[in-house]
């Protein structure tokens, strides 16, 4: 499909992150861009500021009324909206192009050079500090993010077309739509099972994956996981790796290895071990650009983060609020070491609201067991998402089976009178669901009690 004979384009589902960073790219190049989605957000309030057309009613007829041309409008749409969506069957049956978001991603990335960021979990931290570092280089790129960058306070860069950086995303399969030039593997645990069945299968489609490297490409691979590639690890024998790590007032400094030559001095300021590891391999990818390495480690310092990753909504000696995306029982194990290692010996409330009803069945024993190690923990109710209940699958269910017994199943109305009862000194409010919508509610609550 050539996209520059495309003038219109519709997105069912336009307010998911993804799905919005494409939406930014077409409006960029001045294509007509409108789209649906199930309820408005502040994504979709970015959308319209731009003068992108939303509604929220899936109604076929407030997208006949535009009257789109067959011939020049595409239709994007994402996995997470269901098969008998009234406006997607419209579509398919009046002959529209019609493509996944992973598919359009994959045309637009073709002709770049494009450096891809897989994993089951650090794809947005990563690929944000990559965009970062190209951006403060100087190089001609396109990013689409995952998340909103702090940096850019966007999903989506645009300074030229001649690199692309891209999330990999394992879900749907959908990575297998994109033909890297340089890519990165930063974990392989098991996920999403209602798609692959079990982690044997996961892996064989990172493997297919990284067949997709273009010849002569390059692939970056955490070391220990099961993939040929340059490894990069922490105080190991990694092609490249961070050695004599200390912390200073929150920062991260440390020397850093390369097959060529030692960076001395290096620092990061997001907390945590699972983030220096993102900065790594990061790293590793901008030098495929021809970036120079003083440069690339020099940006790394000011790289500031990605919105609900270990963001710091409070940061006071009293009181501490800190909220992430931590969806996973290994991304809260990261969440818990990285408090640990900032904040020794405080005492930490995490409130989490598990998401999907398939992996909190999947992982209620790992999930008990990351949440059991915080000193109280609050469970908001299983956010749905693209799912219907599971009978017996609740968050009272899990609560069952954590086995620290300063715990509690609490409703969204009553959780700042149950944060306040509990008096903690560090707050990690952790989930992928609409969590991250209390958190400003949170934010302005305690800012100024303490």
């Amino acid at each position: 499909m050539n996209l520059n004979s495309i003038h219109n384009v519709y997105f069912i589902g336009i307010g998911g992150i993804g799905m919005s960073a494409l939406a930014r790219y077409f409006k960029f190049l001045n294509k007509n861009v409108a789209g649906y989605d199930r309820t408005a957000s502040p994504l979709t309030t970015e959308l319209a500021t731009l003068g992108i057309e939303i509604h929220y009613d899936d109604n076929p007829d407030l997208v006949e009324k535009n009257d789109y041309d067959i011939a020049n409008t595409l239709v994007v749409y994402t996995p997470a909206v269901p098969i008998d969506h009234k406006e997607h069957q419209y579509f398919l049956a009046s002959g529209f192009e019609i493509k996944k978001r992973s598919e359009v991603l994959g045309l637009i990335t073709k002709d770049t050079f494009c450096l891809a960021v897989a994993g089951t979990h650090g794809k947005t931290t990563t690929s944000s500090i990559l965009a970062h570092l190209l951006k403060e280089t100087g190089t001609p790129f396109s990013a689409f993010l995952g998340g909103i960058s702090e940096d850019f306070n966007s999903n989506f860069f645009f300074s030229g077309t001649e690199y692309s950086v891209v999330e990999a995303d394992e879900f749907d399969r959908s990575f297998l739509r994109l033909t890297p030039n340089v890519a990165c593997v930063t974990s392989m645990d098991a996920d999403h099972l209602d798609i692959y069945g079990d982690e044997a299968t996961l892996h064989e489609s990172f493997q297919d994956f990284v067949d997709r490297i273009k010849p002569g490409g390059k692939l970056f691979v955490r070391k220990g996981l099961p993939l040929e590639g340059v490894t990069y690890g922490i105080e190991d024998d990694s092609d490249y790796c961070i050695r004599n790590i200390r912390v200073e007032h929150g920062t991260y400094i440390f020397d850093l290895d390369t097959p060529e030559k030692t960076l001395l001095g290096v620092k990061f300021n997001k907390p945590g071990r699972h983030n220096l590891l993102n900065g790594l391999v990061a790293f590793a990818m901008a030098v495929e650009t021809g970036s120079p390495k003083h440069r690339l480690a020099e940006a790394l310092e000011t790289f500031k983060g990605v919105r609900r990753r270990f963001s710091y909504k409070i940061k006071e000696d009293e009181f501490v609020f800190i909220d992430d995306y931590a969806h996973h029982p290994t991304e809260i194990n990261a969440i818990y070491d990285a408090i640990s290692e900032m904040h020794p010996a405080k005492k930490v409330l995490a409130v989490f609201q598990p998401h999907l009803y398939t992996r909190t069945k999947d992982f209620a024993e790992e999930f008990a067991t990351s949440l059991s190690k915080f000193d109280a923990i609050f469970l908001l109710d299983i956010y749905p998402a693209r799912e219907k209940p599971l009978a017996g699958i609740t968050s009272e269910w899990l609560l069952e089976k954590i086995t620290n017994p300063e715990k509690k199943v609490v409703k969204k109305a009553d959780l700042l009178h149950e944060i306040r009862s509990q008096n903690p000194e560090i707050l990690v409010t952790m989930g992928a669901g609409d969590i991250g919508l209390e958190v400003e509610k949170i934010k302005k609550e305690f800012e100024y009690a303490n």
